[in-house]
């Protein structure tokens, strides 16, 4: 029996569910419209993502670059595949260099600069993506990012205002490079300015005339370790030549008879399933959708699982707990015993058993779902670009620690902890939903309150992207403005420190979600999807 919806379900938006055989959905229009056009074209949904992704890189600068890391989750028709294309430290990073770096006090690499850059891993993505399981050319895909970043584009309403944003900040502003790519007039561009992004159309070029070669062991990578010798970095082409994406099987758990699926660690799509996994523990559905009872056990259970996360979850190989030990159903019984539903609480690690971001879906009709999400973190990443190349850098070594007593410590060769998650959903071993909510630390707490509002409450996905959304956030409870003002009293009233919260960069993500109408009962054509697309973007769901 197919899950039913109430369609008439709505918050404060002007947007509808889009019904189609085909879809794309992601945060500019026209990222959307590329991925669309290659579907048009006889190309699938990798195709779609691929060219979506690449669009991406130009149109949301402030979130994403060439430079960007990836993570992928796919179904092709058959099952699932995950692809980990986070990078990894430059072969000089030890605790040491970043201690006779910046003092012993430090404790973590710096946020911004090239100390603060791994090597990128969004375009190994396309290339794993491309030669697996794409049908079009490699470089048609690129084609319309190769088109935006040369004739240029009018900069969309949220983009300019993330753009004007991280134009404020001199820790952005004074990277190398910065300034020349994305300061034009210097100054950010206005809504509604045309921006060209040449030196990022001549990457593209080369990338989709060498199949990504030139990226990982050509020009660019040569160009990247030219700018960090000459800005004190330690990356080099070595670094980038020894890069690999990495095939990964998604980590899961069931919720109401349905299984969410995640990439595993090093990223922290755990938590979602964690907090899912105390949450099941609790008739949720008995209890109003927006009052403080059902509010109060989304917030305890995200901040036990956060406890956790924070405490085991680094690259695999350096985690004292599995993930399986970490879901374990008896430790998340025990875990959702220490809820008290009527006072909020402060959590600590359990002792489980021993043993700035874009996102982007697309689904074809003929059953080919994929979430991809790729990001620059914290917008514009560490703000190096590399002149000639448009390559704007991530600053994914950051989420590294120098403490080293952490599964996370600092180590050549090694990934971070990782922010960027997408999701899958199925139900009986078949294929339901693709998506991703991007913001930070508010992605697992996206994927956790709409999954709650879908299918404990029955909201249609747009409606579950509309809803105003709360955020955990070191120690406070930030309600998004259209939040029951009754429910955040309520709130405070246990005890739920709820504070309004201003972050121009994270607030409080931004949804992309397609839902398969048949829900993948049907052994035939697809029936159709229905998508959503988040209004806290510029974004759209596109199709046909």
């Amino acid at each position: 029996m197919t899950h039913t919806f109430d369609w008439t379900t709505g918050y404060a938006s002007q947007r509808s569910p889009v019904f189609a055989r085909n879809v794309v959905a992601t945060s500019h229009p026209l990222a959307a419209q590329a991925g669309l056009r290659m579907l048009q074209d006889g190309g699938n949904a990798v195709d779609a993502i691929i060219a979506t992704a690449a669009v991406l890189t130009i149109v949301e600068p402030c979130s994403n670059g060439l430079g960007s890391d990836a993570f992928c989750i796919l179904w092709d028709g058959t099952q699932l595949h995950g692809l980990n294309a986070s990078g990894c430290a430059p072969a000089a990073w030890t605790p040491e260099y970043f201690a006779a770096r910046y003092g012993a006090e430090a404790r973590t690499p710096p946020k911004r600069g090239w100390d603060a850059v791994t090597v990128p891993g969004a375009v190994s993505a396309w290339m794993a993506l491309h030669k697996r399981f794409g049908k079009l050319p490699f470089a048609d895909l690129l084609a319309p990012a190769i088109d935006a970043a040369e004739r240029g584009y009018a900069v969309p309403v949220i983009v300019q205002q993330k753009w004007r944003n991280a134009a404020s900040l001199p820790e952005i502003t004074s990277q190398p490079g910065f300034a020349e790519a994305f300061l034009p007039h210097g100054r950010a561009p206005q809504v509604g300015e045309r921006f060209t992004f040449a030196a990022a159309a001549r990457s593209l070029r080369l990338i989709a005339q060498t199949g990504g070669e030139a990226f990982y062991r050509g020009e660019i990578a040569a160009a990247a370790e030219a700018h960090a010798r000459a800005h004190g970095g330690a990356m080099t082409a070595a670094d980038f030549a020894a890069y690999q994406p990495e095939w990964v099987e998604p980590i899961g758990r069931d919720y109401r008879g349905w299984r969410l699926h995640e990439i595993p660690p090093n990223g922290q799509g755990i938590a979602a399933l964690i907090a899912l996994g105390i949450l099941d523990k609790f008739d949720l559905a008995a209890l109003p959708v927006d009052g403080v009872a059902s509010q109060h056990l989304q917030i305890e259970a995200m901040k036990l699982a956060f406890a956790d996360v924070y405490q085991y979850v680094a690259e695999p190989r350096s985690m004292r707990l599995t993930a399986a030990q970490m879901l374990d159903d008896g430790y998340l019984s025990s875990r959702a015993r220490l809820i008290d539903p009527k006072r909020a609480q402060d959590f600590g690690p359990g002792h489980a058993p021993q043993g700035g971001t874009v996102y982007l879906t697309a689904a074809d009709e003929g059953g080919m779902m994929v979430s991809f999400i790729q990001s620059n973190y914290m917008g514009f990443g560490s703000g190096i670009v590399v002149p000639g190349y448009g390559l704007s850098l991530q600053n994914r070594g950051h989420g590294f620690t120098l403490d080293s007593t952490s599964d996370n410590l600092v180590g050549p060769g090694k990934r971070p902890f990782h922010t960027i998650i997408p999701a899958f959903l199925t139900k009986d071993g078949r294929p339901v939903m693709s998506f991703g909510v991007m913001g930070g630390d508010m992605q697992p707490q996206g994927h956790m309150q709409t999954l709650v509002r879908m299918l404990d409450y029955r909201q249609q996905p747009q409606a579950a992207c509309d809803a105003p959304r709360w955020r955990w956030n070191s120690g406070l409870v930030n309600a998004e403005q259209g939040f029951d003002p009754a429910t955040a009293q309520g709130l405070r009233e246990l005890g739920h420190r709820v504070e309004p919260f201003a972050d121009s960069y994270q607030d409080y993500g931004a949804g992309q979600f397609i839902w398969r109408l048949d829900e993948g009962q049907g052994d035939a054509a697809v029936e159709g999807y229905a998508a959503a697309s988040d209004p806290r973007r510029d974004g759209q769901a596109a199709g046909f």
